[in-house]
């Protein structure tokens, strides 16, 4: 058997006997377990541990702040319209930088409110899924990093634990509203946002279009879609994917009504779903092995109840009409050539949309394109700020390690 056809095999069984293990923890373990041999399939050419088979120096250069998800802001909480806490924090730009300069020669003692770039992260994230974008910003630019209701430090969406309501995009969309609101009380803003991060914006802009049109200079939609998710297919058979779609909200929400369990199962499959994780996460094959277990701890860290409660949003989701309200002010569309999640093909029709947008299809580059590639991302971001007239162009951005030689970008 050739070694493709090893891992092949070895892949199909690694899946049947996590598909066993959830079988035993009950009813939606069946279906779990269609999940994990589609799954495992797509991930055959590559063993299934993270970081088995990669022997190659990480490519990746970690900043000298620490280590990745360690840095940290000024911190605040801002209060949803049901209650929900949502923890952001701040990261000032330094007395002397380009930016505070400029603002103190043009305006004195009288100087507005600065610029606010506004980081929204995506499904089962949290803010510190931008840790590159992060440590190469900080000081040049005022940034506000936040974790989505029920994610990260914020509190679990009091609407789905008290009053059992599901979550909606639009609602996200007004979280983001009032942790403005609270952060960025006043001044332009500049709106960047990653997967549902980039879905929030656009449900900001659909409900609150006046605060685009009188504060909004710029925005980066990253890795993300405007709708259309249901016909998305993950890299697998169109039949296989069809059968999960039909039982995967089913056995989410029996999974997320048995969490103690399904967060055990899931310590005994930990190789299975490190590898699904990384499947779905990146495309290349270099990927430093610490990036990918950060991404793997960001991803783990989400009960499985929030991820239920959040999964049959993305079927509802809708907003390509919103994207009208960023027609005006520079927008920067980027994704990975490779994403499974939200495919490339999504950000094409953003940018269809908004023809003034620039528009970045990375190679060689999957759903996590920010920590996959990550200075080709904060040199786009702050392209898109010296766009916005925000901060100088990317020559004086702090440069972080990037896997990518080269870049597909057309308008």
């Amino acid at each position: 058997m050739s070694d493709t056809g090893t891992q092949i095999a070895q892949a199909a069984q690694a899946a049947e006997t996590a598909a066993g293990g959830w079988r035993r923890a009950g009813l939606a373990g069946a279906a779990i377990g269609v999940i994990a041999a589609g799954a495992a399939a797509g991930v055959a050419v590559e063993r299934l541990t993270v970081g088995r088979g990669m022997r190659k120096k990480a490519r990746l250069a970690l900043d000298s702040a620490g280590p990745y998800g360690s840095l940290r802001g000024q911190p605040g909480k801002a209060v949803a319209e049901d209650g929900t806490a949502l923890y952001y924090e701040v990261d000032e730009p330094e007395p002397d930088s380009s930016q505070a300069r400029r603002r103190r020669r043009l305006f004195g003692r009288k100087a507005p409110a600065p610029v606010t770039v506004v980081f929204s992260h995506g499904y089962c994230l949290g803010q510190d899924s931008w840790h590159f974008q992060r440590a190469a910003l900080r000081g040049v630019v005022r940034t506000v990093y936040w974790d989505q209701r029920s994610h990260g430090r914020s509190e679990r969406g009091k609407a789905q634990t008290e009053r059992q309501e599901p979550v909606t995009i639009d609602q996200l969309g007004r979280d983001l509203k009032a942790v403005i609101d609270a952060a960025a009380p006043e001044g332009p803003v500049v709106l960047v946002g990653h997967s549902m991060g980039g879905m929030t914006v656009m449900a900001l802009a659909d409900q609150f279009p006046e605060l685009v049109r009188e504060r909004v200079v710029g925005a980066a939609f990253v890795g993300t879609s405007s709708g259309r998710l249901g016909e998305v297919n993950y890299g697998l058979p169109v039949a296989g994917m069809n059968a999960v779609r039909r039982v995967l909200p089913g056995v989410l929400k029996a999974l997320g009504s048995r969490v103690e369990l399904v967060e055990r199962a899931r310590g005994a499959t930990a190789d299975l779903f490190a590898g699904i994780i990384k499947r779905y996460s990146f495309a290349s094959r270099e990927v430093d092995p610490a990036v990918a277990r950060f991404a793997e701890r960001l991803i783990e860290s989400t009960p499985i109840d929030v991820v239920a409660e959040f999964y049959p949003a993305f079927g509802d989701h809708d907003k390509q009409a919103a994207l009208r309200h960023f027609a005006d002010v520079p927008v920067l569309v980027l994704a990975g050539d490779k994403d499974l999640v939200t495919p490339s093909e999504h950000s094409e029709a953003i940018a269809d949309e908004l023809p003034e947008a620039e528009l970045v299809i990375v190679p060689d580059a999957g759903h996590l394109v920010m920590l996959e590639h990550p200075e080709l991302v904060t040199d786009r971001l702050a392209d898109l700020l010296a766009r916005a007239g925000v901060a100088a162009p990317a020559a004086t951005v702090v440069a972080h390690g990037s896997t990518a030689p080269h870049v597909d970008s057309r308008k």
